[in-house]
């Protein structure tokens, strides 16, 4: 089996990556389960842009500001400029973004803008919408239920994928190959991710010997309802906040005005950080306030998280809701240039949160991460399509390797543990010497190979941590452990 592009994940990015591949390409989408369980569908505040070119160094600013110095600024001049293009793109294809009376455009503030330039769809259900309209116009064959289990690399030169399929295992070539299979959440015991965003990329990259960057950039976004038996937790938007929601104690106190100015329109780390410290020294609990919120108002523009309130029992906007920051976006990744393309491997590209393009810093500005899953896989597909050399294929043997053990599973929860006591919101020295050490007790352990990838992924980010003794943007190290 030969295709011409093979594209790991579905995505936005990923789907968005496949609309701009011609039909005359033979394209094959893989994706581990069903195809809304991805992170893009879940993502409720929206997508943020340039309006138009006067607000361009503004939005640049704004990036460069969150991202406290690590932005690669040339990476953030090619997702502001190329912005509007997308998001016309989408509208020129059918995609419908919540629009006023009058047919205009509906701007919405997150933290750190300066700005309303923030598009939404369904209200709070950007995502899904933008996810179902993308898989919708899909015109290329989609595996599902597989997951990618290798990378057939030889010679500097990617080659195609081996996928799990069914519980077997097999090859299937290309002339070049997409990662956009997304983050790390599953790592975490608290996060807001879709259940299979399990690092398993991450992971094969490292046994690869491909270059992950910056991974010690974890973001854990400070509304969200934790109390829940799932992995996978109830994210409360930002753009909640940015119209109105307060974050308080339990006594009312508004404290989140003590640690920045802005309150609760301070970027994700400050507030989240803030929350860790406050619920630390106090012993209160925190509450998100939707009481600024008319009753009909609310249910209109945030449908979805009105409804899943309710269901749980919350009566709101008129109850408030006890809330706690929980693992949200990875920032590091595969290491990219700004083409997508992955150093020193022909063929091979990585976009979308898998990705390290530099763009996000040490900190993403809120809602940036839609708007670069799709600027990017454009730059991609232009890149490709822009090669006219085919290479030659070479045949790889399937390997035999055991992916999964009855005891895997229990190892998989003691991992989300450790992550989240010892590499979360507040790190310390201690802390991450005791995960790592902890991380190859397991990995000598007898294991299956999926569990090695997590295990590898978690590695990284800790060693990662460790490099960086100096507390910048959302990796905060603190000289005593919590």
């Amino acid at each position: 089996m030969q295709y011409d592009v093979i594209i790991i994940g579905a995505g936005v990015a990923g789907l968005y990556a496949a609309s701009h591949l011609p039909k005359d390409k033979k394209v094959l989408i893989i994706n581990k389960r069903e195809t809304f369980k991805c992170n893009s569908f879940y993502a409720q505040g929206g997508i943020a842009l340039s309006k138009d070119a006067d607000d361009i160094p503004f939005h640049i600013k704004d990036t460069l500001d969150a991202g406290a110095g690590l932005c690669d600024e040339e990476a953030v001049k090619v997702l502001s400029h190329n912005s509007r293009g997308v998001i016309d793109d989408l509208i020129d294809s059918g995609f419908e973004f919540d629009r006023d009376e009058n047919g205009e455009l509906l701007y919405t503030k997150e933290a750190a803008h300066s700005t309303s330039r923030i598009l939404h769809a369904g209200g709070d259900a950007t995502g899904r919408h933008m996810h179902y309209f993308l898989l919708s116009q899909n015109e290329h064959p989609l595996l599902s239920d597989a997951r990618v289990v290798d990378l057939l690399i030889k010679d500097g030169e990617c080659y195609g994928v081996t996928v799990l399929d069914h519980r077997e295992s097999r090859n299937i070539y290309a002339q070049n190959v997409i990662i956009a299979s997304g983050g790390v959440g599953s790592l975490f015991e608290y996060h807001t991710n879709a259940p299979c965003i399990s690092a398993d990329i991450q992971g094969l990259s490292v046994l690869k010997g491909i270059e992950l960057e910056n991974m010690e950039m974890m973001q854990f976004h400070p509304t969200v309802y934790v109390k829940s038996e799932y992995a996978q937790k109830l994210l409360l938007t930002e753009a909640l906040r940015g119209e109105g929601a307060t974050i308080e104690d339990e006594n009312g106190k508004r404290f989140l005005l003590d640690y920045d100015p802005r309150g609760e329109l301070a970027s994700r780390d400050i507030v989240s950080k803030s929350i860790y410290d406050y619920t630390k020294k106090t012993g209160l609990k925190t509450y998100l306030n939707l009481k600024n919120f008319d009753y009909h108002y609310f249910m209109q523009r945030f449908p979805n998280i009105y409804k899943n309130l309710r269901d749980i029992g919350f009566n709101v906007p008129e109850q408030r809701v006890p809330i706690s920051p929980a693992f949200h976006y990875a920032i590091g990744g595969i290491k990219t240039d700004l083409k997508g393309r992955v150093p020193n491997v022909g063929g091979l590209y990585a976009v979308g949160e898998v990705a390290s393009v530099r763009v996000h810093g040490a900190n993403r500005l809120a809602s940036n991460s839609l708007l670069e899953g799709l600027v990017f896989a454009k730059e991609a597909v232009q890149d490709i399509l822009s090669n006219t050399k085919t290479k030659e294929m070479c045949e790889f043997a399937v390997s035999d390797e055991v992916m999964s053990l009855k005891e895997d599973k229990e190892k998989k929860n003691q991992l989300r543990r450790i992550m989240w006591e010892n590499v979360s919101i507040v790190r310390t020295k201690e802390g991450l010497n005791e995960a790592l050490e902890q991380i190859n007790a397991l990995l000598k352990e007898k294991i299956g190979k999926l569990l090695k990838f997590r295990l590898l992924t978690a590695k990284e980010i800790v060693l990662s941590a460790l490099a960086r003794d100096k507390s910048i943007g959302v990796h905060t190290m603190l000289e005593e452990k919590k």
